[in-house]
């Protein structure tokens, strides 16, 4: 049996996360790359989790940005992501296949803890940013 679908429409995308994941050894190549964030995009920097934390089986800090950065922002971690692993996932009502079907990552592609997510919940919206950009991308 074959299931009708529609194309889902890009305002469904309310913001977007990138997920920066780091163990030991490359903490300090995650630190160096979170400051490079921080002076060129206007991003909100989420808190070091230097230990799983929900569906995420790896130590990682979030960095959530709106739509709009996400045409410069995306194309720069490709290039300078220093080898570590990043999940780039839209924030809609759906924060499984958000964090799984509809993810894209850059590096090595990493184990999403599905169970400890919600099918559907509300949109994040994006946040105040907290950095201001000093340098250009």
């Amino acid at each position: 049996m074959t299931r009708e679908c529609t194309p889902h429409p890009l305002r469904t995308i309310a913001s977007f996360h990138a997920h920066i994941y780091y163990d030991q050894a490359t903490r300090t190549e995650a630190e160096r790359l979170r400051n490079w964030i921080a002076e060129r995009f206007t991003v909100t920097l989420g808190r070091w989790h230097d230990a799983p934390v929900g569906p995420h089986a790896q130590a990682m800090y979030q960095v959530a940005f709106a739509v709009e950065i996400f045409p410069a922002l995306v194309p720069w971690l490709m290039l300078n992501h220093s080898g570590l692993s990043i999940l780039v996932h839209p924030n809609t009502t759906h924060p499984l296949a958000d964090h799984t079907d509809h993810a894209l990552w850059i590096g090595k592609a990493l184990d999403i803890r599905g169970d400890k997510l919600p099918q559907e919940s509300e949109a994040e919206l994006p946040r105040e940013p907290n950095t201001t950009p000093t340098l250009r991308p």
